[in-house]
């Protein structure tokens, strides 16, 4: 084996926090789930790990710093009686495991365990059967299948009200998924042992979520935003518009006198946040005048409005 230190990159001068941000690092990076196509990935692994193993020990590091036990954990001179475990035996890979097993065969599932319960999610590669030979429970080298990617284009509406969608497989089987709150474009859906199979066992299924675009309605944060053209005898004399949400068409009231760029919001209308609260739907008229219209033109040069609408603009 080789030195611990230089296995993890750290100095000896190292902190605890120093050598388990290291091994952290190296067990991502070549855990046998990530790399199935790299048996020296699996090698690395399981180095970072007999690594880490000694040197997370305080009195097994301060052994080795010593130089009581080489890297393998095994006494530098076994017949000094020089301190180890049960005796004078020394650090030994064999007694690996949190449980004190021991065997033939390494089990590498010791002072690390609480790691990878934290990096990996609980699904530690280690434990099981199928040992190295001599008995002993072994390293379990089965991976699980990889991971299948696929991408789903949901209907603006259907993001809006959060309304579960059906996914194909390639296998053919047809599924039902949950739309999360908070949810938007990138978003990524994870279902387990939707992947492709494996020795041990399959990968998930990574469902990318793209929200698809809307005749008349856009999105801006968790509001959706609706431009609403009006008349403008509409807006002159106040009207009833029918307009779009993504809960169907609703009927909005304009007041008379509405100028063009008004803006209305509608409570409660828009995307679902994290928190379960939606936002809301806002509604900026304009009010679109008839080019060429000569009766309007009429009224217009006839018409006289005394008020100094500009007044703030002057200097």
């Amino acid at each position: 084996m080789r030195d611990p230190y230089s296995v993890l990159g750290v100095p000896r001068s190292a902190t605890d926090a120093d050598i388990k941000k290291a091994f952290r690092k190296l067990a991502k990076d070549n855990h046998p789930d990530r790399n199935a196509d790299d048996p020296k990935a699996l090698e690395r692994f399981k180095e970072a790990n007999l690594a880490y193993e000694l040197l997370s020990d305080t009195a097994k590091r301060a052994q080795f710093d010593r130089g009581e036990i080489g890297p393998d954990g095994q006494p530098t001179n076994p017949f000094g009686g020089g301190g180890g475990f049960g005796g004078g035996g020394g650090f030994n890979p064999r007694d690996f495991g949190s449980n004190g097993r021991s065997g033939g065969g390494a089990d590498f599932a010791g002072a690390a365990d609480d790691l990878f319960a934290e990096i990996f999610g609980g699904r530690s590669p280690f434990g099981g059967s199928g040992a190295a030979s001599g008995g002993g429970r072994g390293f379990r080298t089965q991976v699980r299948g990889p991971d299948v990617a696929y991408r789903l284009t949901v209907p603006f509406v259907d993001a809006v009200q959060l309304t579960p969608q059906r996914v194909t497989l390639r296998s053919g089987q047809t599924i039902e998924i949950k739309l999360p709150a908070g949810l938007e474009t990138g978003k990524q859906v994870r279902l387990a042992g939707k992947g492709e199979a494996g020795p041990g066992g399959p990968g998930d299924a990574i469902v990318t979520i793209e929200i698809g675009p809307h005749r008349a309605l856009t999105r801006d944060g968790n509001d959706v935003r609706l431009t609403l053209p009006i008349k403008l005898d509409e807006a002159v004399l106040g009207a009833k518009i029918r307009m779009p949400t993504a809960e169907g068409m609703v009927s909005l009231s304009i007041p008379p006198g509405t100028a063009s760029g008004k803006m209305f919001r509608l409570k409660g209308r828009g995307f679902r946040k994290l928190d379960g609260t939606r936002g809301d739907q806002l509604v900026t008229v304009q009010i679109d005048i008839p080019p060429d219209h000569e009766e309007l033109k009429a009224f217009a040069a006839s018409f006289v409005d005394p008020r100094n609408i500009r007044a703030t603009l002057d200097g």
